[in-house]
């Protein structure tokens, strides 16, 4: 592979942001995008070669075989896109985040199986190389009007992100779009370079509370302390999982194995699920716990009968009654359906 961009590549990131940035009397300045939550890829091809790169650098290109087969039948001969790999729902009405995550597999056969069953989309929304131009130097404004003509009638597996400079518009698709498994909107500076690995964007992410009974945890795999609590919402008198919650300093993780322990219950529990990558074997287990404690945390979204992501702990709830902590306090966003996400991205310009 010899391209003007070689990989490996660190993508560029965002900071949170509170709200989006205002756009400057006259000119604008921002271009704003709907946020996929899916694996970040970047996507070189040379010729008859692909390689599909992860935001950590590792290559993501026997996990998606239909994506390479997809990129030497779509893309332009020589090109380095960065963008979203994402799996539809069954319905294709959302985003299949656990479906995505199946996807990391080790075992070949069951890698190949994935691919026909659940295959994976991409959404380009940035353009890093085309034919012998390096663009990484060239400003956002420019980049997206050369991506936007490199993919024009491209598909079914790759297609362009909708962008917009009007912020009420993109404020809009803040809650509409979280309906189909979308989770925020990223601002993009149009005057701006690629930066790899710089935290140069901003990106505006949903974020909700809830009461939840710690139902147990899991050790941590190399530190003494737990990795995760986890957590329970009560649903027709029934107590069920409904994701974790981590990110402890290692002191943290100490106190609460110290505080937990009074409470544990039972032995070990193995959990069930497929095996991938990025699921070892010691994170299956996890220690059960008598569901007395209640504690609040912050979430962005739900994703079938669990919070998408972990959870991020906020406070002890002793006030709280565990039995109180129901499936009622979630919000749950009115659906919206993926397919309109990207017909409106395929008549969006960085422009409108």
């Amino acid at each position: 592979m010899d391209l003007p961009v070689q990989p490996p590549v660190a993508p560029m990131l965002a900071r949170a942001g509170t709200s989006l940035p205002e756009q400057p009397a006259g000119r604008p300045r921002w271009s704003f995008e709907p946020k996929w939550d899916g694996f970040r890829c970047l996507v070189f091809r040379d010729g008859g070669e692909v390689e599909l790169g992860s935001r950590g650098s590792r290559p993501l290109t026997r996990y998606f075989p239909e994506v390479v087969a997809a990129a030497l039948a779509e893309l332009p001969g020589r090109v380095v896109v960065d963008g979203e790999l994402f799996v539809p729902a069954a319905d294709g009405q959302r985003l299949d985040w656990d479906a995505l995550s199946q996807r990391i597999h080790p075992a070949a056969s069951r890698t190949a199986l994935l691919a026909e069953r659940t295959p994976a989309r991409f959404v380009a929304f940035d353009l890093l190389a085309l034919g012998e131009e390096d663009l990484t130097a060239a400003p956002f404004a420019e980049r997206r009007a050369r991506l936007e003509l490199a993919l024009a009638g491209c598909g079914p597996t790759f297609s362009v992100t909708a962008a917009t400079t009007d912020r009420e518009r993109a404020a809009g698709w803040f809650t509409r779009f979280e309906g189909a498994g979308l989770d925020g909107v990223v601002a993009k500076a149009l005057d701006a370079p690629y930066s790899p690995g710089e935290r140069t964007m901003t990106k505006v992410k949903h974020a909700r509370t809830a009461d939840c009974v710690v139902m147990g945890y899991r050790p941590h795999k190399s530190l003494p302390g737990i990795g995760s609590l986890l957590l329970g919402l009560y649903e027709g008198g029934e107590l069920q999982m409904v994701g974790g919650a981590s990110a402890f300093t290692a002191a943290r993780r100490r106190e609460l194995l110290t505080e937990l322990q009074e409470l544990r219950v039972g032995p070990d529990v193995t959990a069930e699920g497929e095996p991938n990558r990025w699921k070892r074997p010691e994170q299956a287990v996890w220690v059960p716990l008598r569901p007395e404690r209640v504690v609040e945390v912050r979430y962005d979204q739900m994703e079938g009968e669990r919070f998408r992501h972990a959870a991020q702990f906020v406070r002890w709830r002793p006030d709280r009654d565990p039995r109180s902590c129901t499936r009622a306090q979630l919000d749950v966003p009115a659906r919206y359906d993926l397919a309109d996400v990207l017909a409106g991205a395929a008549g969006a310009t960085g422009r409108s």
